[in-house]
């Protein structure tokens, strides 16, 4: 009994002797190494900004007015872009249901919201493309408002893919125009679903007017370019022709 204490003892201290020395070696490594690399992946990767920057539209935190008539000035170019036929409105007939309720336009126009007096004039100014009068949407107001978040979020929501660029990094017309035009011409490859691309230009008010005047030709470029001769007439449209993409620009002195 006593060499079986004895021998159990020994064993007892050679498992324990090993087990410290294993947990001491092993311990010190992987929190020697491993922590700081989670620290900086916090810091990198996990900023408050990024963690809890809204997704969706119902996310959005900055004016509602703002956020629908953007949502309804991109939904206008569902036509031209996706080949969306624009719906038939059903308010129509229900107001003529109750003749007693009829009123003169200026009385009906009184009661109407700021949005849907907004949405019909959005509605009413539509080209002969089929595309809105306005082109392009300018987002202004001072910094850290969430004009850029706006943007994205709104063209994600209307099924865009987001393409953004720094109008003020871009200081040559050619480079400016070059980089509109491969934005607003061309489709996002990038996985199974291609989507038509949202031109974003952050901080417009930077550009120089050589670059706004590059702007304002690509938006008011008519089809009938480059008609006058037969083979080089369909090149130079083909080149430039109409601007069929919607353009948010955004800047922080109006």
């Amino acid at each position: 009994r006593r060499r079986v204490l004895d021998a159990s003892q020994q064993l007892t201290e050679i498992i324990n002797s090993c087990l410290e020395s294993e947990t001491s070696a092993e311990i010190p490594e992987p929190t020697g190494e491993t922590e700081p690399a989670d620290e900086e992946e916090s810091a990198l990767h996990f900023l408050w900004v990024d963690k809890f920057t809204p997704r969706r539209y119902m996310e959005l935190l900055s004016d509602d007015y703002t956020n629908r008539c953007l949502l309804k000035w991109l939904k206008l170019w569902d036509t031209v872009v996706f080949g969306k036929e624009k719906a038939v409105k059903k308010a129509k007939p229900s107001a003529e249901a109750h003749p007693p309720f009829n009123q003169p336009k200026e009385q009906q126009n009184k009661w109407k919201t700021k949005v849907q007096l907004t949405e019909e004039i959005l509605e009413a100014e539509l080209d002969q493309y089929k595309r809105p009068k306005y082109k392009v949407a300018l987002l202004c107001g001072p910094p850290g408002l969430g004009k850029t978040t706006l943007a994205h979020v709104i063209a994600k929501h209307a099924g865009y893919n987001a393409v953004e660029m720094n109008a003020s990094d871009d200081r040559s017309p050619e480079v400016f125009k070059t980089r509109i035009e491969a934005a607003t011409q061309m489709k996002s490859v990038l996985g199974a679903n291609e989507k038509p691309n949202c031109l974003i230009i952050d901080e417009i008010d930077g550009a120089p007017a050589a670059s706004i005047n590059v702007l304002l030709n690509i938006i008011h470029r008519k089809d009938g370019e480059g008609e006058a001769a037969a083979g080089a007439g369909r090149r130079r449209r083909r080149e430039g022709g109409l601007l069929l993409r919607p353009i948010i620009c955004i800047c922080n002195d109006q």
